[in-house]
Protein backbone atom coordinates (compact mmCIF):
# COMPACT_ATOMS: atom_id res chain seq x y z
CA UNK A 1 0.00 0.00 0.00
CA UNK A 2 1.04 3.55 -0.76
CA UNK A 3 0.96 5.64 2.34
CA UNK A 4 0.96 8.95 0.48
CA UNK A 5 -2.22 7.91 -0.66
CA UNK A 6 -3.60 6.85 3.19
CA UNK A 7 -3.20 3.56 2.82
CA UNK A 8 -1.81 2.23 5.47
CA UNK A 9 -2.22 -1.75 5.75
CA UNK A 10 -2.20 -3.95 8.66
CA UNK A 11 1.05 -5.35 7.38
CA UNK A 12 3.37 -2.36 7.45
CA UNK A 13 1.92 -1.34 10.60
CA UNK A 14 3.18 -4.75 11.98
CA UNK A 15 6.39 -3.84 9.75
CA UNK A 16 6.78 -0.49 11.90
CA UNK A 17 6.25 -2.12 15.06
CA UNK A 18 8.55 -4.62 13.88
CA UNK A 19 10.88 -2.01 13.48
CA UNK A 20 9.97 -0.29 17.12
CA UNK A 21 10.64 -3.41 18.68
CA UNK A 22 14.61 -3.75 17.72
CA UNK A 23 15.09 -0.18 18.21
CA UNK A 24 13.97 -0.22 22.10
CA UNK A 25 14.98 -4.41 22.72
CA UNK A 26 17.85 -2.17 24.82
CA UNK A 27 15.44 -0.97 27.20
CA UNK A 28 14.72 -4.53 28.76
CA UNK A 29 18.01 -5.96 29.09
CA UNK A 30 19.18 -2.03 30.80
CA UNK A 31 16.21 -2.22 33.04
CA UNK A 32 17.11 -5.88 34.10
CA UNK A 33 20.71 -4.87 34.49
CA UNK A 34 18.97 -1.44 37.17
CA UNK A 35 16.86 -4.06 39.06
CA UNK A 36 20.03 -5.81 39.68
CA UNK A 37 22.11 -2.52 41.02
CA UNK A 38 19.16 -1.50 42.82
CA UNK A 39 19.21 -5.08 44.55
CA UNK A 40 15.50 -5.42 43.43
CA UNK A 41 15.40 -9.56 43.32
CA UNK A 42 17.20 -9.94 46.88
CA UNK A 43 14.59 -6.81 48.43
CA UNK A 44 11.59 -9.27 47.09
CA UNK A 45 13.14 -12.68 48.20
CA UNK A 46 13.90 -11.51 51.39
CA UNK A 47 10.16 -10.15 51.77
CA UNK A 48 9.14 -13.59 51.45
CA UNK A 49 5.69 -13.00 50.10
CA UNK A 50 4.17 -10.29 47.25
CA UNK A 51 5.56 -7.29 47.93
CA UNK A 52 3.42 -4.36 46.98
CA UNK A 53 5.15 -0.75 44.79
CA UNK A 54 5.12 0.73 48.27
CA UNK A 55 6.70 -2.00 50.26
CA UNK A 56 9.16 -2.18 47.76
CA UNK A 57 9.79 1.74 46.98
CA UNK A 58 10.40 1.91 50.52
CA UNK A 59 13.08 -0.51 50.71
CA UNK A 60 14.75 0.64 47.52
CA UNK A 61 17.55 3.23 47.61
CA UNK A 62 16.30 5.62 45.29
CA UNK A 63 15.73 9.57 45.32
CA UNK A 64 12.61 10.79 46.93
CA UNK A 65 12.09 12.60 43.59
CA UNK A 66 12.84 9.41 41.74
CA UNK A 67 9.87 6.95 43.49
CA UNK A 68 7.11 7.69 41.06
CA UNK A 69 9.18 5.86 38.62
CA UNK A 70 10.09 2.41 40.24
CA UNK A 71 6.46 1.20 38.72
CA UNK A 72 7.23 2.00 35.19
CA UNK A 73 11.00 0.43 35.95
CA UNK A 74 8.95 -3.02 37.53
CA UNK A 75 5.78 -2.90 33.99
CA UNK A 76 9.13 -3.22 31.98
CA UNK A 77 10.53 -6.12 34.51
CA UNK A 78 7.16 -7.71 34.51
CA UNK A 79 6.30 -7.58 30.73
CA UNK A 80 9.72 -9.37 30.08
CA UNK A 81 8.99 -11.91 32.70
CA UNK A 82 11.19 -11.26 35.25
CA UNK A 83 8.91 -10.40 37.97
CA UNK A 84 5.14 -11.57 38.51
CA UNK A 85 1.88 -9.87 40.39
CA UNK A 86 0.06 -11.52 42.38
CA UNK A 87 -2.38 -11.51 45.78
CA UNK A 88 -0.33 -12.59 48.97
CA UNK A 89 -4.18 -13.87 49.89
CA UNK A 90 -7.70 -13.90 47.91
CA UNK A 91 -8.69 -11.81 50.05
CA UNK A 92 -6.33 -9.02 49.70
CA UNK A 93 -6.89 -6.44 46.60
CA UNK A 94 -3.77 -5.14 45.87
CA UNK A 95 -1.29 -6.94 44.38
CA UNK A 96 2.33 -7.47 44.92
CA UNK A 97 5.69 -8.56 42.99
CA UNK A 98 7.16 -11.63 43.22
CA UNK A 99 10.20 -13.64 41.64
CA UNK A 100 9.92 -15.74 38.70
CA UNK A 101 12.17 -18.66 37.72
CA UNK A 102 14.57 -16.11 35.74
CA UNK A 103 14.82 -13.69 38.49
CA UNK A 104 15.86 -16.24 40.90
CA UNK A 105 19.04 -16.90 39.07
CA UNK A 106 19.43 -13.44 39.42
CA UNK A 107 19.61 -13.87 43.31
CA UNK A 108 22.88 -12.56 44.82
CA UNK A 109 24.31 -15.13 46.68
CA UNK A 110 22.29 -18.62 44.72
CA UNK A 111 24.73 -20.93 44.03
CA UNK A 112 23.84 -20.91 40.39
CA UNK A 113 23.12 -16.60 40.08
CA UNK A 114 24.12 -15.37 36.47
CA UNK A 115 23.92 -12.15 38.04
CA UNK A 116 27.99 -11.99 37.47
CA UNK A 117 27.26 -12.83 33.81
CA UNK A 118 24.67 -10.51 33.58
CA UNK A 119 26.50 -7.32 34.77
CA UNK A 120 29.88 -8.19 32.63
CA UNK A 121 27.92 -8.69 29.61
CA UNK A 122 26.46 -5.00 29.94
CA UNK A 123 29.27 -3.63 31.68
CA UNK A 124 29.82 -0.17 29.05
CA UNK A 125 33.35 -1.75 27.84
CA UNK A 126 31.43 -4.57 26.18
CA UNK A 127 28.31 -2.74 25.06
CA UNK A 128 30.42 0.01 23.50
CA UNK A 129 31.64 -2.12 20.65
CA UNK A 130 28.52 -2.29 19.18
CA UNK A 131 28.89 0.86 18.53
CA UNK A 132 31.60 0.67 16.10
CA UNK A 133 30.57 -2.57 14.11
CA UNK A 134 29.86 -0.41 10.87
CA UNK A 135 33.12 0.96 11.11
CA UNK A 136 34.88 -2.46 11.85
CA UNK A 137 33.04 -4.03 8.55
CA UNK A 138 34.90 -1.20 6.85
CA UNK A 139 39.11 -1.64 7.92
CA UNK A 140 40.91 -4.96 8.96
CA UNK A 141 40.45 -4.82 12.88
CA UNK A 142 40.35 -8.27 13.58
CA UNK A 143 37.05 -7.90 15.85
CA UNK A 144 34.33 -4.51 17.02
CA UNK A 145 36.38 -4.48 20.27
CA UNK A 146 39.71 -3.60 18.99
CA UNK A 147 38.33 -0.91 16.51
CA UNK A 148 36.45 0.88 20.05
CA UNK A 149 39.26 0.47 22.05
CA UNK A 150 42.06 0.03 19.91
CA UNK A 151 43.13 -2.98 21.89
CA UNK A 152 42.11 -7.10 21.94
CA UNK A 153 39.12 -7.45 25.12
CA UNK A 154 42.23 -10.23 26.63
CA UNK A 155 45.17 -7.65 27.16
CA UNK A 156 42.41 -4.49 27.91
CA UNK A 157 41.51 -6.93 30.94
CA UNK A 158 44.91 -7.84 31.65
CA UNK A 159 45.67 -4.17 32.42
CA UNK A 160 42.06 -3.64 33.65
CA UNK A 161 41.85 -5.15 37.37
CA UNK A 162 38.36 -4.07 37.14
CA UNK A 163 37.19 -5.58 33.74
CA UNK A 164 39.48 -8.69 34.02
CA UNK A 165 37.26 -9.20 37.85
CA UNK A 166 34.15 -8.61 35.85
CA UNK A 167 35.09 -11.26 33.10
CA UNK A 168 36.26 -14.09 35.56
CA UNK A 169 33.34 -13.56 37.72
CA UNK A 170 31.32 -13.93 34.76
CA UNK A 171 32.82 -17.04 33.08
CA UNK A 172 32.27 -18.65 36.78
CA UNK A 173 28.71 -17.88 36.72
CA UNK A 174 28.21 -19.37 33.98
CA UNK A 175 30.01 -22.44 34.46
CA UNK A 176 28.52 -23.58 37.31
CA UNK A 177 25.07 -24.60 36.39
CA UNK A 178 26.63 -26.99 33.53
CA UNK A 179 29.15 -27.87 35.76
CA UNK A 180 26.70 -29.53 38.64
CA UNK A 181 25.09 -30.83 35.34
CA UNK A 182 28.43 -32.41 33.71
CA UNK A 183 29.44 -34.12 37.48
CA UNK A 184 26.23 -35.53 38.00
CA UNK A 185 25.56 -37.06 34.58
CA UNK A 186 28.97 -37.19 33.51
CA UNK A 187 30.69 -39.31 35.66
CA UNK A 188 31.84 -42.20 32.86
CA UNK A 189 33.49 -39.33 30.95
CA UNK A 190 36.40 -39.26 33.53
CA UNK A 191 36.48 -43.39 33.95
CA UNK A 192 39.74 -44.36 33.22
CA UNK A 193 41.41 -40.82 33.44
CA UNK A 194 44.50 -39.52 35.61
CA UNK A 195 44.78 -36.30 34.09
CA UNK A 196 42.85 -33.60 32.77
CA UNK A 197 43.90 -29.94 31.76
CA UNK A 198 40.75 -27.32 31.46
CA UNK A 199 42.09 -25.12 28.58
CA UNK A 200 41.28 -21.70 29.10
CA UNK A 201 39.68 -22.70 32.57
CA UNK A 202 39.37 -19.23 33.93
CA UNK A 203 39.64 -19.51 38.16
CA UNK A 204 38.89 -23.11 37.53
CA UNK A 205 35.39 -23.17 38.48
CA UNK A 206 34.94 -26.01 36.03
CA UNK A 207 38.44 -28.04 37.20
CA UNK A 208 37.62 -27.13 41.32
CA UNK A 209 34.22 -29.42 40.72
CA UNK A 210 35.78 -32.15 38.64
CA UNK A 211 38.54 -32.37 41.45
CA UNK A 212 36.60 -32.14 44.25
CA UNK A 213 34.02 -35.14 42.64
CA UNK A 214 37.44 -37.11 41.49
CA UNK A 215 39.65 -37.17 43.60
CA UNK A 216 41.88 -39.42 41.58
CA UNK A 217 41.98 -37.39 39.00
CA UNK A 218 44.85 -34.89 38.47
CA UNK A 219 43.32 -31.22 37.57
CA UNK A 220 45.20 -28.48 35.60
CA UNK A 221 43.86 -25.26 35.00
CA UNK A 222 45.45 -22.96 31.55
CA UNK A 223 44.71 -19.79 31.66
CA UNK A 224 46.81 -16.72 30.93
CA UNK A 225 49.11 -15.03 33.10
CA UNK A 226 46.68 -11.80 34.52
CA UNK A 227 43.91 -14.46 35.29
CA UNK A 228 45.24 -16.83 36.88
CA UNK A 229 47.79 -15.00 39.08
CA UNK A 230 47.70 -15.31 42.48
CA UNK A 231 45.85 -18.47 42.49
CA UNK A 232 46.57 -21.98 44.68
CA UNK A 233 45.75 -24.87 43.86
CA UNK A 234 45.14 -28.36 46.16
CA UNK A 235 45.67 -31.72 46.05
CA UNK A 236 45.03 -32.91 42.92
CA UNK A 237 44.23 -29.28 41.46
CA UNK A 238 47.41 -26.81 40.11
CA UNK A 239 47.00 -23.76 37.97
CA UNK A 240 49.49 -23.14 34.73
CA UNK A 241 49.58 -19.60 33.15
CA UNK A 242 50.06 -19.60 29.63
CA UNK A 243 48.37 -19.51 26.18
CA UNK A 244 46.06 -21.91 24.16
CA UNK A 245 47.78 -21.78 21.56
CA UNK A 246 51.17 -22.09 22.61
CA UNK A 247 52.16 -25.98 23.98
CA UNK A 248 49.79 -26.84 26.88
CA UNK A 249 50.79 -29.19 29.90
CA UNK A 250 50.39 -33.04 29.30
CA UNK A 251 47.35 -34.97 30.51
CA UNK A 252 45.37 -37.31 29.60
CA UNK A 253 42.34 -35.61 28.58
CA UNK A 254 41.61 -31.83 27.72
CA UNK A 255 38.48 -30.20 28.84
CA UNK A 256 37.70 -27.35 26.70
CA UNK A 257 34.41 -26.09 27.65
CA UNK A 258 33.29 -23.52 25.03
CA UNK A 259 32.07 -19.80 25.80
CA UNK A 260 29.79 -18.47 22.71
CA UNK A 261 29.26 -15.30 25.28
CA UNK A 262 27.22 -12.86 23.70
CA UNK A 263 29.22 -9.85 23.59
CA UNK A 264 31.94 -11.32 22.82
CA UNK A 265 31.01 -14.26 20.26
CA UNK A 266 28.55 -11.74 18.28
CA UNK A 267 31.10 -8.95 18.24
CA UNK A 268 33.49 -11.19 16.69
CA UNK A 269 30.36 -12.45 14.23
CA UNK A 270 30.33 -15.84 14.97
CA UNK A 271 34.59 -16.52 15.01
CA UNK A 272 34.62 -18.80 18.56
CA UNK A 273 36.46 -17.58 21.09
CA UNK A 274 37.55 -20.17 23.64
CA UNK A 275 37.28 -18.39 26.98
Amino acid sequence: MDPAKGEISSELLQAQAHVWNHIFNFVNSMSLKCAIQLGIPDIIHNHGKPMTLPELVAKLPVHPKKTQYVYRLMRVLVQSDFFAAQRAQQSEEEEGYVLTHASQLLLKDDSLSVRPFLLAMLDPTLTKPWHYVSAWFQNDDPTPFNTAHERTLWDYAGHEPQLNYFINEAMASDARLVTSVLVKEGKGVFEGLNSLVDVGGGTGTVAKAIANAFPHLNCTVLDLPHVVAGLQGSKNLNYFAGDMFEPIPPADAILLKVRLSFSYQLLSFLRIQIC
